[in-house]
């Protein structure tokens, strides 16, 4: 097995907040890059820096020994990897593609076997952390695929996060990604119930949610997102409508594998009605005000 290491040249396609952060710290690590993305004028930053613009997928991963992938949702990296100027015409037998998108584990499955057929390994690599974790590497990545190819990625790996675990074949790290953001929404409904209790009863919220935070409930959640509710700051961080996204796939997911699933049952409605009663673009977070007002309460 030879890992690959800096200065390997590598690929990233898709530079919006999360790729192009990630994209630049390949650069950093000391990794020759090429990139491509729908928008040039999000490569600018990365031009400036070193990165070879390339007009097409195929064209970025030509000469890359692996090549990143960040776009929004399985359609995207199905044309992304197969569509016109997709990375499969242009990938060498021997290549790895890490796809960091968060997508259909299914369709995961199906991509790597597509791959495979011309030599070329796929890995799924959703990841945790949102756009500062992007920023300052120090994403967490849950990764499923080939263990040989996970080893060699392993540089690769290291310039974007800082918890990265191989979790099993193909389609692993999706189901692990359905998994932190069901847990993510039901945290984040019961802490929304809980602030709304907490209003009604007249109880002062920020010394509840500290109070809560010095206990067994406490959480990133609650230390965070319960911040937004109260402050109603709902500036997008980690937007509603793509959370909604998530949660179809946590419950299909679930209902693939029969597992019984009270909490994405519950949480999974409460994101269709946010994004429905005009919440897509706000923070996820927004969940909170949706729960209040239900509640009877303003603002």
């Amino acid at each position: 097995m030879t890992r690959i290491e800096p200065p390997a040249r590598v690929a990233f396609i898709g530079l919006g907040i999360m790729g192009a952060a990630m994209a630049a710290n390949l650069m950093k690590a000391g990794f020759a890059l090429d990139i491509s993305s729908r928008s040039r004028g999000k490569a600018e930053a990365l031009e400036a820096a070193g990165a070879r613009w390339r007009d097409t997928g195929a064209e970025a991963a030509r000469e890359a020994a692996i090549i990143g992938l960040c776009v929004p949702d399985t359609p995207d990296v199905e044309a992304a990897l197969f569509g016109p100027g997709g990375v499969a015409e242009g990938a060498q037998p021997g290549a790895v593609v890490i796809d960091f998108s968060t997508i259909s584990a299914s369709a995961t499955r199906d991509f790597a076997q597509r791959l495979a057929e011309r030599g070329v390994t796929l890995l799924d690599s959703p990841v945790s952390g949102g756009p500062q974790g992007a920023i300052d590497g120090t994403l967490t990545c849950m990764v499923g695929g080939d263990a040989t190819a996970f080893a060699r990625a392993g540089a690769f790996f290291a310039a974007v996060g800082r918890t990265v675990t191989h979790l099993g074949p193909s389609g692993a790290g999706q189901l692990c990604k359905s998994a932190n953001q069901l847990i993510i929404c039901a945290t984040l409904a019961a802490v929304s119930e809980a602030l709304a209790l907490g209003r009604k009863a007249g109880l002062d919220v920020e010394a509840m949610r500290t109070a809560l935070s010095g206990g067994s409930a406490d959480s990133f959640v609650l230390r965070n997102h319960a911040k937004r509710v109260i402050a109603g700051n709902f500036t997008p961080g980690f937007r509603a409508e793509l959370m909604r996204k998530d949660m179809r796939l946590a419950v299909q997911a679930i209902r693939d594998h029969g597992v019984f699933g009270p909490a994405s049952n519950m949480a999974a409605p409460l994101l269709e009605l946010l994004v429905n009663r005009g919440g897509a673009k706000q923070d996820v977070a927004a969940l909170g005000r949706l729960i209040a007002e239900l509640s009877g309460l303003e603002g």
